[in-house]
Order: C-alpha cells, then sequence, then structure tokens
C-alpha cells in the first residue's frame, strides 16, 4: 500500500487497537426500504458517533448523510439487481472518479463465488482492484452467499482466499465454525458481517466469537439498527470490539444504556 491507501485504511481500522465497528447501511440497494432504514438520515444521524465507518451507496450518502460528519465511508459500487431477480448477476455501478468526488475511505463490492455469475463478479472485483491501486482507494470484498451455499470454514475460507488473491484489502465476510481456519487462509484482514436480526445477547456473542477468532472487527447493520436501543446495541458491540469486554460485560451495558435510552421522554413544561 503506498501513503494514501495506508492512510485512508487507517481511518476505518483503527490503528490503536487494530480493529473496527462498521455500520452497514446498504439493503436498499437490492432490498428496497428495509425495515429501519425507512428514512436512512433518521437512522444513520444518531448511530454515526458511534461508527468506525460508514458502509452505505452514493445516493444515500448524497441525500441522507451530513457532508460535515468525519466519519470514513465504505463506498458500496456494485448492484444492478433485486431480491425479486438473481443477486448474483451484479455489475459495478458507481465510477472510481465519483468515489474521488465523494471522498470516500475505502469502496466495495460483493463476489458470489459458487453462483451462477461468479466469473462475472470476481472479473469486476479485479477490476476494482485495479482502480482503486491506481487512485490509492482500499477495496472491501464482500462474500456474498446464495441460497444454495453452505456457510462453512470449507466454502467460505475458499471465498475469502479468492477474495485476497485477487488484491481485495480487506474482506467481510460470515462467521463459521472453525473461523480461525477461515482467517488462517486469508492474508487480508477479515471483517464479519452480522446478517438477519438476531437476539442482542447472540449478537453480542457473534461480535466476541468473531474476535476472539482473528477477526478485525464486525459490519453490522440490523443487528444495530433494528435493535429496540440501537446506540446501546453499537455502544455494547463498540465495548467488545474495543475494550475487550466478555459478552456478560456488553450485556449488562446495553441493558443500562437500552432503559435510559427507551426511558419514556418528559415533555417540556
Amino acid at each position: 500500500m503506498d501513503w494514501g491507501m495506508k492512510n485512508r485504511f487507517s481511518k476505518i481500522i483503527r490503528p490503536d487497537t487494530g480493529r473496527t465497528v462498521m455500520l452497514a447501511v446498504d439493503h436498499g440497494y437490492f432490498q428496497g426500504p428495509t425495515t429501519g432504514l425507512e428514512e436512512p438520515r433518521k437512522t444513520v444521524e444518531q448511530l454515526l458517533p458511534y461508527a468506525d465507518a460508514l458502509m452505505l451507496t452514493r445516493g444515500v450518502l448524497r441525500t441522507s448523510i451530513d457532508p460535515a460528519v468525519s466519519t470514513p465511508i465504505v463506498l458500496r459500487v456494485s448492484g444492478g439487481t433485486s431480491i425479486l431477480k438473481e443477486l448474483s448477476n451484479e455489475g459495478l455501478t458507481t465510477s472510481i472518479e465519483d468515489a474521488i468526488r465523494l471522498n470516500v475511505s475505502a469502496v466495495t463490492m460483493s463476489i458470489f463465488v459458487g453462483g451462477e455469475y461468479e466469473r462475472q463478479t470476481l472479473l469486476n472485483l479485479s477490476k476494482l482492484v485495479n482502480l482503486g491501486e491506481r487512485y490509492g482507494i482500499p477495496v472491501l470484498a464482500v462474500t456474498a452467499v446464495g441460497r444454495d451455499m453452505n456457510r462453512d470454514a470449507r466454502y467460505l475460507g475458499l471465498a475469502c482466499r479468492i477474495a485476497a488473491e485477487l488484491g481485495a484489502h480487506f474482506v467481510k465476510t460470515y462467521f463459521c465454525e472453525d473461523f480461525e481456519k477461515v482467517v488462517r487462509g486469508c492474508p487480508v484482514p477479515l471483517v464479519v458481517a452480522g446478517g438477519k436480526k438476531i437476539p442482542e445477547q447472540d449478537a453480542l456473542q457473534l461480535t466476541y466469537n468473531a474476535i476472539h477468532a482473528g477477526a478485525v472487527g464486525v459490519d453490522m447493520g440490523r443487528n444495530i439498527f433494528q435493535s429496540e436501543a440501537p446506540v446501546a446495541m453499537i455502544k455494547a458491540v463498540r465495548s467488545i470490539v474495543h475494550e475487550n469486554a466478555t459478552v456478560d460485560e456488553a450485556s449488562i451495558l446495553y441493558n443500562l444504556l437500552k432503559a435510559e435510552e427507551t426511558k419514556p421522554k418528559v415533555p417540556a413544561q
């Protein structure tokens, strides 16, 4: 990595801890108005102070994020399909010039190893890495999992290693049993996806397991913004990632903060 790329990368993965808590709010690019993201600005504003990076599309960035914020942006640049069609038939949707104009810290796209359009997405990743290298912008590869793919160490290890071999600077993937094997087989940092909404205690356990198995952080969306107390949840996740809290300690913190966050507001007299 040259200086510019290292500088951008250091904004996403904190140098003091070597870890990151990313907030994913890019779901609308194929799901439409996802529950909790119907009004992106309203959802994101309260969470931005606690996110090390924000993952989203250029449309939401331009319309819903205050340009004065200092939170680094990981820009989703792939798409072209919806939940109504074959998701692996993605293409690159955003130019590197637009990413530069938006002053992003990284760009990201999905690869579908084993999917119908596997080759297309892998070649798109290679193109994006070439562009990222040209302009000093890191590339995050997302190992999307098709309906017929197993989220096991063998499959995820294959997908993550291919992404790294093609030049991705870091990879977002799923946690699985024997995740340590996935980490060992991938020469670039791994960030674990939160996936579908699960109970808060389970999401905290997922975070703990991922960090202790070698991931550099998590990129959570629904398990934060669909939580009953989103701010409490992201703070609890941060306590595990950056402060080495246990699941029990993070759970206690969540419940304390949740009580405050959900307390009925007393009308001003």
